[in-house]
């Protein structure tokens, strides 16, 4: 019998049990469990939130030297473990150990970031008609907010969620992905161990359609900070809608890249590629959708074709891999349905095309990369978020139309325009409409200072990363001091 790692999850700065246990598998081989997590119940996360309740009277009245410091001591603690993190996060997700290390690094960034940010200013004086009148304006925490993250990227979205958050005083309740919840535990065992103040941060984890209510409906949530999606999206903001708390989404995307005429073909298609196949394209940013100017179009898809072909298919562990499993069997099926969908409807697959079960691949959650052609924007291969590694590509006339063909869409994540000509990259970036617009990059790629989310569905007002995100995790007051006699 094989005794299975068992992983705590973490409320009022303990480590907790339950008697039933969830187990976490591979999706590079789903038969063997690689560990398993409490299977906590809805009175844990009522006491979760007693804790966070605690925990904030405790923390928002914490210096701000005090929190940067357990928050530099916290970033250390993970680059030091980031072999162990980055091979759970490998082990949980199937990304590459190079991805998984580059996450893993990225998490300490956040933590870094905000410790500085915590120690800057919190206010603005401001000018009063009233005679000797001072006025000024303070941010503030708002309390404890509920944190939940997906499984595609296990690690650094906790962290860009809880880093500003924390940094500004608030305490959390945190929901990781049930598939993947090793990552998060982690993040927080590396707070907890830098000295974070018991209830500051309470993991939850469990079966969450057993515990949604429990996590959604307690009096005490002042916000709720969600990635995943638009159904589960649209399905808590429309339960929170007679109530007063705050919700910040990153949905859905449907990620366009426009290929001008005038563009570094070669270059332009190893980047559409390393965007849309980087962790088996279960990225929120991966590029699905490409359009390319007819004039180049049959020389940029033969060298797409090629570029993806050079992928290689395995598991996250071997250094070979550039192409690893998808997250889950769930995961995998439903791309293989969406792919399925679109062949029916008219599409072409100009490479890769169903799930690669060849060798030791036999149990795993693998799909062929796949590129598509002929395809038109009424096809839902087009318009769905599939989150996999799937790529439509279709010609357009002229730079209007691919402007046209990049905003034909409900989400408005990220873009990227491929051109020589400055006026066009210009253009592009004022008219496209997305949350982020690269020129000559992927789409992914942005780092922990800069603003981050989306347009339309595929976000709700409140920005990720950098200086916006405090706009959801604070609150201003304006104090007016009469100092004259």
């Amino acid at each position: 019998m094989i005794l299975l790692r068992t992983v705590e999850a973490l409320s009022g700065g303990e480590w907790v049990t339950t008697g039933e246990w969830i187990d976490v598998h591979d999706p590079a081989d789903v038969r063997t469990p690689i560990a398993r997590i409490p299977a906590l119940s809805v009175k844990d996360v009522t006491r979760a939130y007693d804790h966070a309740e605690r925990g904030f009277a405790v923390w928002k009245r914490t210096s701000p030297f005090e929190r940067a410091r357990v928050f530099t001591e916290a970033a250390r603690l993970i680059r030091e473990r980031l072999e162990e993190i980055a091979a759970d996060v490998t082990a949980e997700n199937g990304k590459t150990l190079a991805e998984a290390r580059g996450e893993t690094g990225k998490a300490a960034d956040f933590l870094d970031y905000y410790a500085g940010l915590a120690r800057q200013g919190y206010g603005t004086l401001l000018h009063d008609a009233r005679p000797d009148t001072r006025t000024h304006t303070q941010r503030e925490p708002i309390g404890v907010i509920l944190v939940i993250s997906p499984w595609n990227d296990p690690l650094i979205t906790p962290a860009r969620k809880l880093a500003p958050l924390l940094a500004a005083g608030n305490a959390a309740v945190f929901k990781p992905a049930t598939e993947t919840p090793l990552s998060g535990l982690h993040f927080a065992r590396a707070l907890h161990d830098a000295g974070l103040p018991a209830g500051v941060l309470n993991v939850v984890t469990g079966r969450t359609a057993e515990l949604e209510e429990a996590l959604l409906d307690d009096p005490r949530i002042v916000g709720i900070t969600f990635t995943g999606s638009n159904a589960v999206g649209n399905r808590i903001r429309r339960r929170l809608a007679d109530r007063n708390v705050r919700f910040q989404g990153e949905l859905g995307g449907k990620n366009a890249s426009a290929v001008l005429k005038d563009a570094d073909l070669p270059a332009a298609a190893k980047a559409v590629v390393a965007a849309s196949f980087g962790q088996a394209g279960q990225r929120c940013t991966a590029t699905s959708r490409v359009i390319v100017e007819q004039p180049v179009y049959e020389e940029f898809a033969r060298l797409l074709v090629t570029e993806v072909e050079a992928l290689t298919i395995g598991r996250g562990t071997d250094p070979a891999t550039t192409l690893c499993p998808l997250s889950s069997p769930k995961q995998r099926d439903s791309v293989l349905a969406d792919l399925n969908k679109a062949i029916e409807q008219g599409a072409t697959v100009l490479t890769g095309g169903g799930a690669d079960t060849e060798g030791d691949r036999e149990h795993g959650c693998y799909v062929r990369p796949t590129v598509l052609g002929d395809v038109t924007p009424e096809m839902a291969i087009w318009r769905d978020e599939v989150f996999g590694p799937v790529l439509a590509i279709r010609a357009v006339d002229d730079f209007a139309q691919a402007v046209e063909a990049v905003n034909d869409s409900v989400y408005g994540l990220a873009a990227a325009v491929f051109t020589r000509d400055l006026g066009s990259a210009y253009r592009f970036a004022d008219e496209a409409e997305c949350g982020q617009v690269a020129v000559n990059h992927p789409t992914p790629g942005w780092d922990v200072h800069l603003p981050f989310g989306g347009f339309h569905d595929s976000g709700t007002g409140y920005k990720e990363q950098g200086e916006e995100v405090l706009r959801f995790s604070t609150r201003v007051k304006t104090v007016a001091i009469h100092f004259g006699a």
